[in-house]
């Protein structure tokens, strides 16, 4: 309510800004309230004391409890709730809601109060937001400008189409201006429209301004359309047909006609040095001619050839059409405006190839790329001796290139895009979309003359950036029309773009929805954007889903086409279930490619060991280079952290732990302790050194001379390679030593235990007096042994030692 009454106030105040100040008390908002400012600082400050009023008050429990005992407090809650709720009463009949909060039932009487609130609240709520819009600039109340008998459109509100405001004015907005029951052109053309999956051949016959003739294959056009044997046939497949019979060259078939001619266009001198730019008439005062018969169309080419420039511009329509249709065509030279109705002389275009291909006509596009395509395709049209305004914008480093900006920044022109969105079949135009179509083309020519001369002087009087522009736009002329072809790998392109990862079940399912897209698209003559979106297809290709209900779905809204044909996209989806989901086909790795991307580039443990074996098998066939073998051992290190730890050969490796990463770890886990056998060897050789050495050791230690020639004796044993002999002496040696007395002497010496010792822990320590468990046992074993070896003791226990070291050593 208050916003509403500030627009009112605010309308107010611009209406009677110079009326006299005497009538400002007749003038205020309410009375004592000057204007809405003062009214709201008012009713915040009641608010704030009113909420602050309401924190005082007892809390609900024990205090209001006691509080409420009191009469004179139950009065006076009982008075004021009174009053709150008939002040909500009146703001809810003011805005037309229900607004009987009294006199409700006791015992629902809260909930219905609740409700009433509730209610309310979204009313004035949706109110207050429908004003702010408005006071935004969205006034959805405001009624688009609409030719008799069309439904009203929708209004399309978003950043991107808001167009700014200027000086204190109010930002418009665009509008997609369309009708649903506009008449298909195609059915009233003579020639019909041909969306075979063949490649375009130019259309044209008759080749005006030629320097170099037109080849018989396009002067035979109309004698060849007469063949009865290719009625039933294509236009498209009829010309190559008639091609392969009469052997004709393909480069004559598909070649640019102008190709010739272009290339040996020069820019005329005059066209390179200052211009005299000449303003350009104001609208209002420059005649619009609306041309829809061929009569007229033949004055136009007529009076178009005797000029020296015109500007032309195109508006085409690509949604309700598989090629797309150009629907208007717009010519202004200095004097005139033109507007033809190429739906209605879509067959007669081809009389302005005349001054269209004429070299000493210049032609002023502004971003004609797009439009040379779609002259050749409609109408046969080529141009020869073009000015792109776009590239000359490009070439003077402009803020922005759109013909927006040329049209602000050289003619102060703010141009009306609302009907940008438009759609061109509509018939007959209404006045505003004839007036947005010629501004298009009407200071085209001034913008020409204009950034000409800046181009001179930007190069200081020089031509070479000129003659730069010039050339681009001859690059343009030559552009040539490619009809999409589809083929069995355009889903690919489309589906890169999509960025998302799909198996072989989704990748199959874009695959066949875009086949069954592209053929129905060209049956119907439908854009593939209508038949079914992109995204739309995306989304039924990556849900896959069950049942017809589910595909319905994944479109919102559902297009008309493919609620006809639901059932024949769901054998598609079923089709594309039914492929096996890590299958890779015969044609290269690309399938594969997108298979792996869901897990990532390293990870190969949902691969199958089957195919693992296939992949090997074929690359063991193909001779890899050096570079190959190294990126295959690196992806090998990636594949497996833990291939460094191994030895070099894989005799420990399990063939079925080569596919199974698991257990790789866990076998690397218990053998990666675990050496070479050479280096077992080593260390061998290493501890028989050692044992050398302190024997040596032993021997200086020991004073008795007789068993140190035994100890000699025993020691060239001990260094010899084979043992066996050594053994077989201390058999026979042990069997007479046994019937002896045992002599205690020989244990005396402690110096001989302890070298003894020595031996055995393979160190070169003469005295060692700590204690070692681990060499406690066997020290026992060998003064058992000793009792019964007599004097021959020291000679048996060399034999012992070396018995007992070979025995412990796997032990350590």
């Amino acid at each position: 309510m208050a916003s509403s009454n500030d627009n009112k106030s605010t309308e107010g105040g611009f209406q009677d800004g110079n009326s006299d100040p005497n009538d400002e008390e007749t003038n205020e908002l309410c009375p004592g309230f000057k204007d809405v400012d003062a009214f709201v600082k008012y009713g915040l400050g009641a608010v704030l004391s009113a909420t602050k009023a309401s924190a005082g008050l007892p809390q609900a429990g024990d205090d209001y409890d006691f509080y409420r005992s009191f009469p004179g407090f139950q009065e006076f809650c009982e008075s004021q709730g009174d009053k709150l709720l008939h002040l909500m009463s009146q703001i809810m009949q003011h805005h037309g809601c229900r607004s009987h909060m009294r006199d409700r039932n006791k015992l629902t009487g809260l909930e219905e109060r609740f409700d009433l609130v509730v209610d309310s609240n979204d009313t004035i709520l949706e109110r207050a937001g429908i004003l702010l819009d408005e006071a935004d600039g969205v006034n959805r109340s405001q009624q688009p400008v609409m030719p008799a008998g069309f439904q009203p459109p929708k209004i399309v509100v978003s950043s991107w189409n808001r167009k700014g405001s200027g000086s204190g004015s109010r930002p418009e907005t665009f509008r997609l201006l369309h009708a649903k029951n506009v008449a298909r052109p195609q059915l009233k053309f003579k020639e019909k429209v041909d969306n075979s999956n063949t490649p375009f051949i130019p259309k044209i016959f008759i080749k005006p301004n030629a320097t170099k003739p037109l080849p018989s294959y396009f002067t035979n056009k109309q004698i060849r359309k007469e063949r009865p044997e290719d009625l039933d046939v294509p236009a498209a497949l009829a010309d190559f047909i008639h091609q392969q019979r009469t052997q004709e060259h393909v480069e004559d078939m598909f070649a640019h006609p102008y190709q010739y001619e272009l290339d040996h266009f020069t820019t005329p001198e005059n066209l390179l040095s200052k211009p005299e730019v000449q303003m350009y008439k104001p609208m209002a005062e420059t005649k619009c001619s609306f041309i829809d018969t061929l009569e007229d169309l033949v004055a136009l080419n007529e009076k178009l050839c005797k000029l020296s420039e015109f500007a032309v511009d195109l508006e085409h329509h690509s949604y309700r059409s598989f090629l797309g249709l150009t629907c208007l065509m717009q010519i202004s030279t200095r004097e005139e405006d033109f507007i033809i109705d190429t739906l209605e002389l879509r067959s007669e275009m081809y009389i302005l190839n005349e001054a269209f291909t004429d070299p000493a006509t210049v032609k002023v596009f502004h971003g004609a790329d797009s439009d040379i395509e779609w002259l050749q395709k409609d109408f046969g049209l080529y141009v020869v001796n073009l000015f792109d305004t776009h590239q000359a914008s490009r070439a003077l480093n402009l803020a922005r290139h759109s013909l927006d900006h040329l049209l602000k920044h050289f003619c102060n022109v703010d141009s009306d895009k609302r009907y940008q969105l438009a759609d061109w079949r509509i018939r007959p135009l209404p006045d505003e979309m004839v007036q947005y179509a010629r501004t298009d083309t009407h200071y085209l020519l001034y913008i020409y003359d204009s950034m000409r001369a800046q181009l001179l002087e930007f190069h200081h009087g020089q031509p070479g950036l000129l003659q730069s522009v010039w050339n681009k736009s001859k690059d343009i002329s030559l552009k040539k029309y490619l009809k999409p072809i589809f083929t069995e790998e355009s889903y690919l392109e489309l589906q890169r773009k999509q960025k998302k990862s799909f198996n072989t079940q989704q990748l199959t399912a874009f695959r066949l929805l875009f086949a069954w897209r592209d053929k129905l698209a060209r049956q119907e003559d439908e854009s593939t954007g209508y038949v079914l979106p992109t995204h739309m297809m995306s989304k039924i290709s990556e849900e896959l889903p069950k049942e017809p209900q589910g595909i319905i779905a994944c479109c919102n809204p559902v297009p008309p086409l493919v609620r006809q044909q639901v059932n024949e996209l769901h054998l598609l989806v079923q089709q594309a279930r039914e492929m096996p989901l890590l299958k890779v086909s015969k044609d290269g790795c690309q399938q594969w490619a997108y298979v792996l991307s869901l897990f990532g580039p390293h990870d190969t443990s949902r691969i199958s060991a089957a195919f693992l074996k296939e992949l090997e098998t074929k690359s063991d066939q193909t001779s890899l280079s050096v570079a190959h073998m190294k990126a295959s051992r690196i992806i090998e290190s990636f594949e497996n952290p833990f291939r460094m730890y191994l030895p070099p050969s894989d005799v420990h490796i399990n063939k079925n732990a080569k596919f199974d990463p698991s257990s790789k770890i866990f076998e690397i886990s218990k053998r990666w302790k675990l050496q070479s056998i050479e280096q077992q060897h080593k260390e061998l050789e290493a501890k028989r050194k050692a044992k050398e050495e302190a024997k040596e050791q032993a021997k200086k230690v020991s004073g008795n001379g007789g068993g140190g020639k035994k100890r000699e004796r025993v020691a060239s044993e001990v260094g010899e390679s084979t043992p066996k002999p050594s053994k077989k002496l201390m058999k026979s040696a042990d069997k007479p030593q046994k019937t002896e007395p045992p002599s205690q002497e020989s244990f005396t010496p402690f110096d001989y235990s302890q070298s003894d010792l020595s031996v055995f822990a393979g160190t070169k320590s003469k005295s060692n007096t700590q204690f070692d468990p681990n060499r406690q046992a066997p020290d026992f074993k060998k003064k058992k042994s000793n009792f019964g070896a007599g004097n021959r003791s020291m000679s048996y226990m060399a034999g012992k030692s070396e018995r007992g070291f070979r025995h412990n050593w796997p032990k350590r």
